[in-house]
């Protein structure tokens, strides 16, 4: 019984390795016939765990989809990889309940030699602030939003949300949701509006309003240019404050000092460029334009303007006393 018990659970970490098993191959890599997989098989599913057989020549087993979730049997690196995920990572708003009890479950019954890995990297280690980029706390975003919205995109229907800009008037859309994208700490969708036109929209500006159920013809974007977009688009709508900074220098010179995440830059002639950027405050479009250290003028927005004075009379202080 004890050796059949150890078969069973090799046979469904070989079955959770990879999606489709041929029976033959499987009794190879236990060392048994093909008729004793066939038993174990049977005895899996009244285990509650799905397995789905194709008949033939070319006939295989694979795990199938149930109505709950089956144990997870995981090699020692994939236990540890998981367990300091959980510990380190930093979820969606709202996840990090379940990720506490989805860590508890596991080192519950993590080895002990397993546990100290990973007990050894936690203690070990220190998370600097994923917030280093700005003086604005992180957007928390409803994991249901997300799902939600996920959900819609793989059905094809609408979805309608009240869309709330910082210093604008709220609206309601309705767009064709195509693509979630998470840059930067922050979540956006892609769609279409209603006019046919793509726009980028943070999630954590949305108030999703009632499930429309109302599909509509997918007309989707290549592939790789949904990331593409959501960085051009954001570094012009998608920030609370945003600029265009008159650069004197050639836009190849400005694009070779910058990140293609900073912003859009338009050549006016081969001496001066346009940089269309934005940031979630004055003071990290400052940082923006002191990093590309080339000349430039700002005439707006005019919080800017009277920020870039305050600090360059900080600076000159600096240096006269």
């Amino acid at each position: 019984m004890r050796e059949t018990s150890s078969r069973l659970l090799s046979l469904l970490a070989l079955m959770q390795s990879r999606p489709a098993w041929p029976g033959s191959e499987l009794a190879e890599r236990l060392g048994v016939s093909t008729r004793t997989i066939r038993n174990d098989i049977d005895r899996l599913r009244e285990l509650g765990y799905p397995v789905d057989a194709t008949r033939g020549a070319a006939g295989y087993y694979q795990l199938g989809v149930g109505a709950k979730l089956p144990p997870l049997l995981l090699d020692d690196e994939e236990a540890v990889a998981v367990a300091v995920g959980l510990r380190t990572g930093a979820g969606v708003a709202g996840m990090e309940e379940s990720s506490g009890r989805a860590l508890a479950k596991l080192e519950q019954v993590l080895p002990h030699r397993l546990r100290r890995q990973v007990n050894a990297i936690h203690t070990t280690l220190s998370k600097g602030p994923d917030n280093t980029g700005s003086n604005v706390p992180d957007p928390e975003v409803d994991p249901v939003v997300v799902t939600t919205i996920a959900a819609a995109i793989r059905d094809g229907h609408y979805l309608r949300f009240d869309y709330a800009v910082p210093e604008s008037a709220l609206r309601t859309i309705l767009v064709e949701p195509y693509r979630l994208v998470s840059w930067q700490r922050y979540w956006y969708l892609v769609a279409r509006d209603e006019a046919g036109q793509w726009h980028t929209y943070r999630v954590d500006w949305m108030d999703l309003r009632m499930a429309t159920g109302r599909r509509y013809q997918a007309r989707p974007m290549p592939e790789d240019d949904y990331m593409d977009f959501v960085l051009r688009d954001v570094a012009s709508t998608g920030w609370k404050v945003h600029a265009r900074i008159t650069v004197f220098a050639s836009a190849g010179e400005v694009l070779s000092r910058i990140h293609a995440a900073v912003g859009i830059v338009e050549p006016v002639d081969d001496e001066t460029c346009v940089l269309i950027t934005g940031a979630e405050s004055l003071e990290v479009v400052a940082v923006y334009i002191g990093m590309l250290g080339l000349d430039f003028h700002v005439s707006a927005p005019t919080a800017l303007v009277e920020h870039l004075k305050i600090i360059g009379e900080r600076y000159l202080r600096a240096i006269d006393s």
